[in-house]
């Protein structure tokens, strides 16, 4: 039985080597190029979702199998879901909500840090030639900044407030402002805001926030006190979008939201055709927010720096020599 190196959690996080996963039917073989660690991956090994396994959701690779794939040695990316294309859900056309779904490196699924994973080949993209490996690899998280549009109304003239300057809240910013809306950005660190600044963002340390109310309020801090912080930010009958997902509970006062009729919408997974056009096209380069690229070798020590205070994209180099 064929091997291969990979990150294994099963209450703690350790290199082993694997069997190299078999695609089933409809499924192809992906050979990992590069993965990303998302704050996701860093609360999976805080007990989010209860995951043993192989995590990891972000990644770049290339499909090295079955012989017959339409897709075999093209460069991809691939949605997480994995969906029971049965249920009520399924059939009215909310695949990302099934109950039964598994999900990449998060939920009853094996993920990205390891040289090979599988996936149904309807998960997969294919990269357009003109994007690079280290931009493609955020495809996924810059899908799930631009679902946050879906949220927004269609007017241009709001103003917009985006609490938390990770990878997650940068890009969401980044695409909100390439909408045309009067974006803001609150965040800990400086050198984080000066990555938005390109991009007609305004910026601020979370102290330095003037009491100002917004049209509509972005919560993507990763932390239970960034909600509390949107709901003191949004307007009157405005709307908070939360993205943050953590192993543990914010608290709510129902009378932040009840009383000023505020709307909270969730918001998670998005466009993948979308993201992939703004990487051709040169509207978004997220290369700046990588902090730093190790070799899956010492995928620990990369988990454990992903977790330092100021750290942004960190990469699993998941190339082997024998493929």
């Amino acid at each position: 039985m064929a091997t291969m190196p990979a990150l294994y959690f099963d209450g703690k996080l350790a290199l082993r080597e694997m069997p190299r996963p078999e695609p089933a039917p409809g499924e192809a073989l992906v050979h990992v190029r590069l993965a990303g660690v998302c704050g996701t991956d860093r609360e999976v090994l805080r007990g989010y979702r209860d995951f043993r396994g192989i995590p990891g959701h972000e990644f770049f690779g290339e499909v090295a199998g079955p012989p017959d794939s339409p897709l075999l040695g093209q460069r991809v990316v691939g949605e997480i879901n994995l969906p029971c294309r049965t249920c009520a859900y399924c059939r009215q056309g909310l695949a990302k909500h099934c109950e039964k779904r598994r999900v990449l490196g998060i939920s009853g699924k094996d993920g990205t840090f390891a040289h090979y994973l599988t996936l149904p080949e309807e998960n997969l993209h294919p990269v357009p030639g003109a994007v690079a490996d280290e931009a493609a690899v955020f495809t996924e998280p810059l899908a799930a900044a631009l679902a946050v549009s879906e949220a927004a109304p269609e007017s241009l003239t709001q103003r917009v407030l985006v609490i938390g300057d990770g990878v997650l809240g940068l890009l969401t910013a980044f695409t909100l402002a390439l909408r045309g809306l009067e974006t803001h950005l609150v965040g800990h660190y400086r050198e984080h805001l000066d990555l938005a600044e390109p991009y007609g963002i305004k910026t601020c340390l979370e102290q330095e926030l003037a009491p100002s109310a917004f049209d509509l309020v972005v919560e993507a801090s990763g932390s239970p006190g960034g909600l509390l912080l949107a709901l003191k930010r949004v307007r009157p009958r405005g709307t908070v979008v939360l993205k943050s997902t953590f192993a543990g509970q914010a608290p709510l006062d129902p009378a932040l939201v009840v009383v000023p009729e505020v709307r909270l919408v969730g918001s998670r997974c998005g466009p993948f055709p979308a993201a992939l056009r703004l990487l051709e096209r040169g509207w978004l380069d997220p290369r700046p927010l990588i902090s730093r690229v190790f070799p899956l070798s010492q995928g620990v020590a990369a988990l454990d720096y992903a977790r330092q205070p100021g750290v942004l994209k960190v990469l699993l180099h998941c190339r082997d020599t024998g493929a």
